[in-house]
């Protein structure tokens, strides 16, 4: 915050003029007092307030936004979401989030789209596209958003949600067509999930896979495991 330009009226004011006239070497200055500068009349940085007047403000965006305050800690502030989905079997747990799907399909408007059979083309790759039509970045960035919340319960999009998520800077046309088929695939398989068998062992099973210059970006090699 400033009040008027300051002239040197031999105030005690001016007593920094020598510091503040600094500020004209670096691009502050106002065009139709070139003679003159600014002083400071509340600095937020260096008070005893600003954490208080940074936390208000945040807090007061968080609220805003569907966050909770802690009882006990303040500074804690919660957010649930809805859409994970536990059932208890007698055999065993299963996971799932066909209702996150559902809202996420309603959302971006695939409730009633043609289904696809898997989540990406095979033997396409996804390039930068330096050429391609641009699309709206904003509604690109909300999409591979809600998708990777999805991916805590459905490892079977998590590559390309994951090679996508890649282009959220200047994406294109191309690359907004990759996502779509990814909700189009979810349209066809909403209640996939983790399954965690009650008396099954638990013997971990891994699986890697070497791909030398594999990288369609940068030709560099790769490696893959499930």
């Amino acid at each position: 915050m400033v009040r008027g330009p300051l002239e040197q009226n031999g105030s005690s004011e001016t007593i920094k003029m020598r510091e503040l006239l600094g500020l004209k070497q670096l691009g502050f200055e106002d065009p139709e007092f070139p003679d003159r500068v600014y002083m400071v009349e509340k600095a937020l940085y260096g008070l005893h307030q600003a954490p208080r007047a940074w936390y208000e403000t945040l807090s007061t965006y968080l609220l805003d936004n569907g966050f909770k305050r802690g009882q006990i800690d303040k500074t804690l502030f919660t957010k649930r979401v809805k859409g994970l989905h536990v059932q208890q079997k007698d055999d065993g747990i299963f996971i799932c989030q066909d209702i996150y799907v559902n809202e996420i399909l309603n959302k971006f408007g695939f409730s009633d789209v043609k289904t696809a059979n898997t989540p990406m083309e095979t033997h396409k790759t996804l390039l930068r596209d330096e050429k391609g039509e641009d699309v709206d970045e904003h509604l690109y960035r909300s999409m591979i958003g809600t998708l990777m919340y999805l991916t805590s319960s459905r490892p079977d999009i998590m590559f390309i949600v994951c090679a996508c998520a890649r282009f959220q800077v200047n994406p294109k046309n191309s690359h907004l067509h990759v996502v779509k088929r990814i909700f189009r695939y979810l349209k066809g398989q909403p209640k996939l999930g983790l399954w965690y068998p009650k008396d099954s062992p638990f013997d971990l099973v891994a699986y890697t896979n070497n791909d030398y210059t594999g990288a369609s970006l940068d030709r560099k090699s790769i490696t893959g495991g499930c």
